[in-house]
């Protein structure tokens, strides 16, 4: 079991920055992949970026690429989606997630979601224009 808990969600204005923050508690931290979802309204829910269990391997959307960074600290079972140069389309309500098992796609650690074990409850991101 793994619990997951998201924080640092906000209103800001477009050009802006924030982070997310994603607190996980149970099973060894160090062991998964990590990866942050969204899902904006009438939109269904899409990748947003991912981190091994190292956080060696790191892997984003194009939307984000370049603007959105993802880290990991395992000393403190947290991982962070740093987010700049927002803009309005990336208002959404943001997840946090775990894969167990660490798939690999492409190379890469995956971007699907059906292959998320666990999930937050999410933060709201509202970026103004």
């Amino acid at each position: 079991q793994v619990q997951l808990v998201e924080s640092g969600g906000g209103l800001v204005q477009a050009g802006g920055s924030l982070r997310l923050s994603c607190a996980a508690s149970g099973r060894s931290f160090g062991s998964y992949a990590m990866g942050w979802f969204r899902q904006a309204p009438g939109k269904e829910r899409e990748f947003v970026a991912v981190i091994s269990w190292s956080g060696g391997s790191t892997y984003y959307a194009d939307s984000v690429k370049g603007r959105f960074t993802i880290s990991r600290d395992n000393a403190k079972n947290t991982v962070y989606l740093q987010m700049s140069s927002l803009k309005p389309e990336d208002t959404a309500v943001y997840y946090c997630a775990a894969d167990l098992r660490e798939h690999y796609r492409s190379g890469r650690p995956s971007p699907n979601a059906y292959e998320y074990d666990y999930w937050g409850q999410g933060t709201q991101v509202t970026v103004s224009s």
